[in-house]
C-alpha cells in the first residue's frame, strides 16, 4: 500500500564568526582539542555570558535573505538537560521569541540529485519555514568503545537552527532543500555550511499516513546524518521501514533513530521526550534584543540570491538556463564568471568554456574556484584569441592546459610557442589554391553538394602550412572559393 510522506527538517548551521556566542574564545576548526575554552563555555559557576553581536546580525541577515519576519523583541531561554557535551546542564537558546519567523527556501532545480532532475514533481517549490533561532553549539563527542572523549572547542559556537514546516514529501526534496539552503547561506557570507567540517548538521522528522484527510502520523526523528546523500538514503529507508510496519498493523511511536551509513539502515536510539521535559525558562543573564536597529543595519547587506543571479545571467548575458544555474550556484564562481565576461566575448561562450574546461580541470586537481590559479583577465585574453579567430576551440584548450600550470604566462605567447598563429593571408590563400588544384575529385564532389569533404581539404591545407592556422578560418576560405 502507498502512503503519504510528510517530512520536516531541522538544520543546525554554525554562524561564521571569529569568536563564540557568549565569550571571546576562537571558533577555529581543527585546533588541538580543548584549547579554545574559558569559564563561560565550560560552564564554570559564576561565569557570565556576553552576546556576540555579529552572530545576531548574521542570523537576521539570513532571515531577510529568505523572507522571514522578526518580532520587535527577541529573547533568550534555557533548555535544561543533562548530557556530557553541555557541562552547564542547560543550553542557552530561544524558545518563544526567536530572531526570525516564517519565510521560505526555494528549491533550485540543479540542487536536486542528478538522477532525479528529470522527474521533479513540484517545480519551483518553496519550502515553508517555521522559524530560525540562535543558540550555542554543544561540545563534540567521540565515542570509542565504552569510553567517550569530549572536545569543548565547539561548545559555545554560534549556531542557527533553521526549522521547516512539515512541507517536504521525499528524500529528493530534502536533498534539494539542504543544497539550496547551503547556497543561500554561502552567498550571504553567513556560513561556509560545510557538512564535512560539522558546520551544518541536519535532523529529519518523518511520518506516514494513508490519506490526506488523516492526521499526521507519529513522527520519527533521524539523526547522525553526515552528508546530503545520507539524508536522502535515510529518508528512503525510513519510508520503506515505516510503510512495511504499517502494512503489518504495527503502530509507530514517537522516537529518535540513528542512521548507520555502513549498514544503510536506521536504528532505534530512544523514545522522544516532549518539549516540556526540557523545562524551558527565560535566561536571567541576558537582556532581550530589540531587532529593529539591527535589521536596519543588515538590510543593505542582502546580496543577490542564486535564483536572482541566474535570471540576470540569462537575461543580460545570454547564458542558457542550465549554465546560469551552475554559475550562480557558488558565489566565487559567479564573481569569476562576471570578471571574465567582456563585451567582446558573448557570455554564452564564456560560460561554456568555464563550465566545460575550467571546472573540469579544477575538479581533476581537487581545487575550488577560489583556488583557481588562472586570473580572470588571463582567461579573458585567451577567449578573445578564440573569438577573433586566432585560435580554434581545440587549440584554445591546449593553450589553457599550459596556462593552468603556468598562470604567469601570456596566453598569446603560449599560443605562439605551440605554433598556433595565423598564417599570412597571402600564404594561406596560396595553400588553399594549391590544395584545390591537387584534389580535383574532392573539389568536384564539394561543388556537387558533399560539404563533408571540406574537412578533408581543410586537413590538407593544415598539413601543408608551416604554422598552425585556425582550421575554422581555413574551412571558411575553402567554402568561399568552392561554394560562392
Amino acid at each position: 500500500m502507498s502512503y503519504l510522506v510528510t517530512i520536516g527538517l531541522e538544520v543546525h548551521c554554525q554562524v561564521k564568526t571569529q569568536t563564540k556566542m557568549f565569550c571571546a574564545c576562537r571558533t577555529s576548526f581543527g585546533d588541538t582539542p580543548n584549547t579554545n575554552t574559558c569559564p563561560v563555555c565550560l560552564g564554570m559557576p559564576g561565569a557570565l555570558p556576553v552576546l556576540n553581536r555579529e552572530a545576531i546580525e548574521k542570523t537576521l541577515l539570513t532571515g531577510l535573505m529568505i523572507g522571514c519576519g522578526s518580532p520587535e523583541i527577541s529573547k533568550w531561554d534555557r533548555k535544561n538537560y543533562f548530557y556530557p557535551d553541555m557541562p552547564k546542564n542547560y543550553q542557552t537558546t530561544q524558545m518563544d521569541l526567536p530572531l526570525c519567523i516564517g519565510g521560505g527556501v526555494p528549491l533550485y532545480d540543479h540542487c536536486y540529485p542528478t538522477d532525479a532532475r528529470k522527474s521533479i514533481v513540484n517545480a519551483n517549490k518553496v519550502v515553508k519555514l517555521n522559524r530560525i533561532h540562535l543558540e550555542e553549539d554543544v561540545a563534540k563527542s567521540t565515542h570509542l568503545g565504552n569510553s567517550s572523549l569530549i572536545d569543548f572547542n565547539r561548545a559555545g559556537t554560534p549556531l542557527m537552527e533553521i526549522v521547516t514546516e512539515a512541507d517536504l514529501e521525499s528524500g529528493e526534496e530534502a536533498f534539494a532543500y539542504v543544497r539550496s539552503l547551503q547556497m543561500i547561506l554561502q552567498q550571504g557570507g553567513v556560513s561556509d555550511a560545510d557538512m564535512e567540517k560539522g558546520q551544518l548538521r541536519c535532523d529529519v522528522n518523518i511520518s506516514l499516513r494513508r490519506k490526506p484527510e488523516d492526521p499526521l502520523g507519529q513522527k520519527v526523528e533521524l539523526k547522525n546524518l553526515n552528508s546530503i546523500s545520507a539524508i536522502r538514503r535515510a529518508i528512503h529507508f525510513e519510508i520503506q521501514r515505516q510503510g512495511e510496519d504499517m502494512d503489518r498493523g504495527i503502530p509507530q511511536i514517537q522516537s529518535t533513530r540513528r542512521w548507520d551509513d555502513d549498514r544503510g539502515e536506521t536504528q532505534m536510539m530512544r523514545t522522544k521526550e516532549d518539549a516540556h521535559d526540557y523545562r524551558y525558562f527565560s535566561c536571567p543573564d541576558l537582556l532581550p534584543i530589540e531587532t529593529a536597529p539591527l535589521l536596519a543595519k543588515v538590510r543593505p547587506l542582502v546580496p543577490e540570491l542564486p535564483h536572482e543571479l541566474s535570471a540576470r545571467f540569462e537575461k543580460d548575458l545570454g547564458v542558457t538556463a542550465y549554465d546560469a544555474s551552475v554559475l550562480s550556484s557558488d558565489k566565487h564562481l559567479a564573481v569569476y564568471f562576471e570578471a571574465v565576461t567582456d563585451a567582446a566575448i558573448p557570455g554564452k561562450k564564456v560560460a561554456n568554456f568555464i563550465i566545460n574546461n575550467l571546472l573540469g580541470t579544477l575538479n581533476e586537481r581537487s581545487l575550488g574556484i577560489d583556488e583557481c590559479p588562472v586570473a580572470p583577465e588571463k582567461l579573458r585574453a585567451l577567449l578573445v584569441l578564440m573569438e577573433n579567430g586566432t585560435l580554434a576551440a581545440n587549440q584554445a584548450k591546449e593553450v589553457f592546459a599550459v596556462l593552468f600550470d603556468a598562470p604567469e604566462k601570456d596566453p598569446a605567447a603560449i599560443a605562439d610557442s605551440l605554433g598556433f598563429k595565423p598564417a599570412e593571408a597571402g600564404e594561406l590563400e596560396g595553400l588553399v589554391d594549391q590544395v584545390i588544384a591537387n584534389n580535383p575529385t574532392e573539389v568536384e564532389a564539394v561543388r556537387g553538394g558533399n560539404e563533408k569533404l571540406l574537412n578533408f581539404l581543410t586537413g590538407q591545407v593544415m598539413k601543408a602550412s608551416s604554422t598552425k592556422p585556425n582550421p575554422k578560418q581555413v574551412t571558411e576560405m575553402l567554402r568561399a572559393r568552392l561554394l560562392p
